[in-house]
C-alpha cells in the first residue's frame, strides 16, 4: 500500500491516529475554543461509529479523523475540521442532522449536509460510452459537484474524503479498485486541479494510476530511482541556490517548485511518444517576477548557473500560444547532472495562466472555454485564499451565491447528467433529451414524485419524463406567462413543430387563440386586415397563421390593437381657454386642450392603461374616463357629443380597478388558490363576490383587482386559467 507522511503530525497513512495526540498536535495552531469544538466532534463521531469497521479492519472513526487531518494540513478552520470528523455520521449512523445542528450549530450542520448530498456521486457509473460524449459527461459532472456545494469547504471535505479512500484502496476487491480509481482520475483529480490544491491533485492522480496501470506505474517509479522525499530535497536546494543568486543580482522574484509526479511523467511520455530519458521536466521550478524585463534577466541568471539543454527552450512571451499563454520555458542540467525545467513569467502572466483563457486545467484537460464556469472557479480559488476569513465572517455569501446563479445539473433515469439554465422545467429537460420526447411529454417525476411541467428543477435531482406514444405539443407551452419553457432551444422546437403543420390548421388555431384573447381581455372587435398590415402581414390569414405557428405572440398583437385604434377627438370649441400643453393629472390621465380638471374612472367599463379612452364632462364631478367602446360612451356620442373630450393615459405608474369574472367547478380551496395567484403576482384585491350553484356544482366569482395594465391583466388571467377546475376566466366590462 502507498504510504503518505503527514508533515504536521509526522504520522503516515498506514498508522492509526490517536484522538488525544491529534488534538494535542493541533493546539499550537488553534484557539482553546476551536480545540474544544474538535474534541466534542471527535467524541460524538467515536461514539456514533462505535463497532463499525472499514474493509481494512480498522475502526471507522479512523477514516473520519484522517479526513480531518488532511484538511488540517490545508490550514482550514475548525468548523470545517469538525464537519469532516462528522461527515459520515448522518449517512452511516443513527445520528440526525438536527442533532448535529443542536450540538455544533447551523454552520457545521450545513457542511455535513452538503457532504451527505454530494454522496450521490457514488452512484454514478460509466455508461460504457467513449470519446467526446463521455468527456462531456465527466465535465458536466465536475460542474455539477461544484454547483451543488454552495460552500467551497464542502468540496474540500469531499476531496479529502476521496484522498483517504484512495490511500486505503488496497483492501477492496480488484473490480472496485478499478472503478473507484477511474472515477477519481476523471472527476476528483480535475476538481482538485481546478481549485489549485496541487498536492492533493498529484496524490489522487498517482494513486489512481497505480491501480489502473500497475505495471506502468512500477516501471516509471523504477526509472525515477529515488524516493520522492529525495527529489523534494533536491528541488529545495536548487531553489535556494537560484533564489540567492537572483537576490544578489537585484531581481525581485518568487521561486517555487516541486518534482513531477509519476502520472504526469507517464502522460508526457505518452503524449510526446518519447522515453523517460527525453523527459526534462521531471523536476520543475517556476520563477515569478514583476516586469517582463525581469523575465529575461532571470533567464540569463539561470543559463549562467547551469548548462541549458539545446532544443528545450521556448519563448512564449515573444511568441504567445494561440490561447495567449505567455511564459519562458527552458531546461538545464543542474547539480549531480540531473535535468530541471525552469518556467519564468510575470505575476500577471501567471494569474492569466491560472485563471484566464490559458488556464492550466483547460490546457491539461482539453475542455472548451466556458466563461461563466471560469468565473466560478476564480471565485472558488479566491475563497480558498480567504479560508481563514471564511470561518469568521458572513461576507462571503454574495460570492457563494454567484457560484450557483446560472446553471442546474440534473440526472436522467439512465444516470446521464443534463446541464440546463437555472429555472429550467421538466419540459426543457425533455426537449434537451430529444425533440420527439418533448412533443410527447404529458407529465414528469422528480426524485420519484409527480411534479407539474412548470416545476423549476434543482441541481442533483433525477428527472423522469412521462410521455405518450403519439403526442403533440400544446400552444400553451409557448405562453411566457405560464412558465412551461425556460430555454430558447425548447421554445424553438415547439415553434418549429407548429410551423410544419398545414396552413389551414394554423390559420384556424391562430384565429381562435387571438379572438379568445380579445374576448378574455374585454377588448373591442378589431379590423383584422388593418391589424395584419400594421404587423407587416399581407393578409389577415397570414397574421393568424403566424400566431398558429407560434411565430407571433398574442400579447404582441394585442399591444398593436391598442395602438391601432385612432382616437376620434370630440373637443368643444366653446370649452374654457385651452392650456398651452397637455396637463397630467394625479390620476395618471392627460386631458388634451383644457386646464386642470378632476378625473375619475367610469365604474361601468373600468378602463386600464393601454386601452383607447374618452372623457365625459360631468356636472360637478369633473371628467369621467370611459373606454371608447363602452356602451355609455357610445350613447354620449349620440346624445351629448359636446360634452366628450379627448384624453389619453399619462405616464404615472398607477393601478386601476378591474373586474375579473371566474366560472369554475366548485371545490374546496378554490378561492384560496385564486388569491394565491394574485398574491404571487403582487396584485391587490379590493372586492370579492362569490355565488355557488349547488345543483350544477358551479362557482361564479367576480374579483375586483388593482391592475397596472393590459399586459399584467393578461398574465393574471393566464395563471388563474391554469388552476384546477377553472372553466372560464375573463375580464368583465359591463
Amino acid at each position: 500500500m502507498v504510504s503518505i507522511t503527514d508533515k504536521k503530525t509526522g504520522t503516515t497513512s498506514k498508522e492509526l491516529l490517536d484522538i488525544e495526540q491529534w488534538l494535542t498536535a493541533l493546539e499550537g495552531h488553534r484557539t482553546p475554543e476551536e480545540v474544544a469544538l474538535l474534541r466534542r466532534a471527535c467524541a460524538v463521531a467515536d461514539q456514533a461509529h462505535h463497532g463499525q469497521l472499514r474493509a481494512s479492519g480498522e475502526p471507522y472513526v479512523q477514516h473520519a479523523l484522517a479526513v480531518a487531518n488532511i484538511l488540517a494540513g490545508l490550514q482550514l478552520d475548525a468548523e470545517t475540521l469538525a464537519a469532516a470528523v462528522l461527515h459520515d455520521v448522518v449517512e452511516d449512523t443513527a445520528l440526525t442532522l438536527a442533532q448535529i445542528e443542536k450540538d455544533f450549530g447551523p454552520r457545521v450542520a450545513k457542511l455535513v449536509d452538503g457532504v451527505t448530498k454530494m454522496e450521490l456521486i457514488q452512484d454514478w457509473h460509466h455508461t460504457g460510452d467513449s470519446g467526446k460524449r463521455e468527456q462531456r459527461q465527466t465535465e458536466t459532472l465536475r460542474k455539477m459537484l461544484l454547483a451543488m456545494a454552495d460552500d467551497v469547504r464542502v468540496v474540500l471535505i469531499k476531496l479529502a474524503d476521496r484522498t483517504h479512500n484512495m490511500r486505503t484502496l488496497d483492501y477492496l476487491p480488484a473490480d472496485k479498485q478499478q472503478r473507484i480509481a477511474d472515477e477519481t482520475l476523471t472527476i476528483y483529480a480535475p476538481l482538485a486541479n481546478r481549485l489549485g490544491i496541487w498536492h492533493i491533485k498529484w496524490e489522487l492522480e498517482d494513486l489512481s494510476f497505480r491501480y489502473l496501470h500497475p505495471d506502468r506505474y512500477k516501471q516509471i517509479a523504477g526509472m525515477l530511482n529515488e524516493r520522492r522525499v529525495d527529489r523534494e530535497r533536491y528541488i529545495n536546494q536548487f531553489m535556494k541556490t537560484l533564489g540567492d543568486t537572483l537576490t544578489q543580482a537585484g531581481v525581485r522574484a518568487e521561486v517555487t517548485g516541486r518534482p513531477k509526479h509519476i502520472y504526469s511523467i507517464w502522460r508526457k511520455m505518452s503524449r510526446k511518444n518519447v522515453d523517460y530519458s527525453q523527459i526534462y521536466d521531471v523536476r520543475a521550478v517556476r520563477i515569478l517576477v514583476d516586469e517582463v524585463r525581469d523575465c529575461y534577466a532571470a533567464l540569463g541568471i539561470v543559463h549562467g548557473l547551469w548548462q541549458y539543454i539545446p532544443g528545450e527552450f521556448d519563448d512564449y512571451i515573444a511568441t504567445p500560444k494561440e490561447n495567449n499563454y505567455r511564459s519562458i520555458h527552458t531546461a538545464v542540467i543542474g547539480p549531480e547532472g540531473k535535468t530541471v525545467e525552469v518556467q519564468i513569467r510575470t505575476h500577471g502572466m501567471h494569474q492569466h495562466s491560472e485563471l484566464g483563457v490559458a488556464a492550466h486545467w483547460r490546457y491539461k484537460e482539453g475542455t472548451v472555454q466556458d466563461e461563466g464556469f471560469d468565473r466560478k472557479i476564480t471565485l472558488l480559488r479566491q475563497l480558498l485564499e480567504w479560508k481563514e476569513e471564511i470561518a469568521h465572517t458572513e461576507d462571503d455569501g454574495e460570492l457563494r451565491t454567484d457560484l450557483l446563479e446560472d446553471r442546474v445539473y440534473v440526472f436522467s433515469p439512465k444516470g446521464d447528467i443534463i446541464d440546463l439554465p437555472i429555472g429550467a422545467t421538466p419540459l426543457d429537460f425533455a426537449y434537451h433529451i430529444h425533440t420527439e420526447l418533448g412533443h410527447r411529454t404529458r407529465g414528469a417525476k422528480v426524485n420519484g414524485h409527480m411534479v407539474p411541467l412548470t416545476y423549476a428543477l434543482q441541481t442533483g435531482q433525477q428527472v423522469d419524463i412521462l410521455s405518450v406514444k403519439k403526442g403533440t405539443p400544446s400552444r400553451d407551452w409557448l405562453n411566457p406567462h405560464l412558465g412551461y419553457l425556460k430555454t430558447a432551444r425548447a421554445r424553438n422546437k415547439v415553434q418549429h413543430w407548429f410551423k410544419q403543420q398545414n396552413l389551414e390548421a394554423n390559420i384556424a388555431a391562430g384565429r381562435a387563440a387571438f379572438e379568445k384573447e380579445l374576448q378574455r381581455l374585454g377588448l373591442a372587435a378589431v379590423n383584422f386586415e388593418d391589424l395584419a398590415r400594421r404587423l407587416h402581414f399581407p393578409h389577415a390569414d397570414d397574421f393568424f397563421a403566424a400566431i398558429g405557428r407560434g411565430d407571433l405572440k398574442t400579447a404582441q398583437a394585442v399591444h398593436t390593437v391598442q395602438q391601432a385604434q385612432e382616437p376620434t377627438p370630440h373637443r368643444l370649441d366653446k370649452l374654457p381657454t385651452p392650456a398651452a400643453t397637455p396637463r397630467r393629472e394625479g390620476s395618471g390621465i392627460q386631458i388634451m386642450g383644457v386646464g386642470n380638471l378632476m378625473t375619475h374612472l367610469a365604474r361601468c367599463c373600468k378602463p386600464v392603461p393601454g386601452e383607447q379612452i374618452v372623457g365625459f364632462i360631468t356636472r360637478g364631478r369633473g371628467v369621467t374616463i370611459h373606454r371608447r367602446d363602452c356602451s355609455n360612451a357610445l350613447r354620449y356620442r349620440n346624445d351629448s357629443p359636446q360634452r366628450l373630450i379627448e384624453v389619453e393615459w399619462g405616464g404615472a405608474a398607477e393601478t386601476y380597478p378591474v373586474n375579473i369574472r371566474v366560472i369554475a367547478n366548485d371545490r374546496q380551496g378554490l378561492l384560496r388558490d385564486i388569491s394565491s395567484v394574485l398574491a404571487n403576482e403582487k396584485i391587490n384585491v379590493i372586492a370579492v363576490e362569490t355565488i355557488s350553484d349547488k345543483q350544477k356544482n358551479l362557482a361564479y366569482m367576480t374579483l375586483t383587482a388593482e391592475i397596472g395594465g393590459i399586459g399584467e391583466l393578461s398574465r393574471v388571467l393566464d395563471k388563474i386559467g391554469q388552476l384546477p377546475n377553472i372553466i372560464e376566466v375573463k375580464r368583465e366590462t359591463h
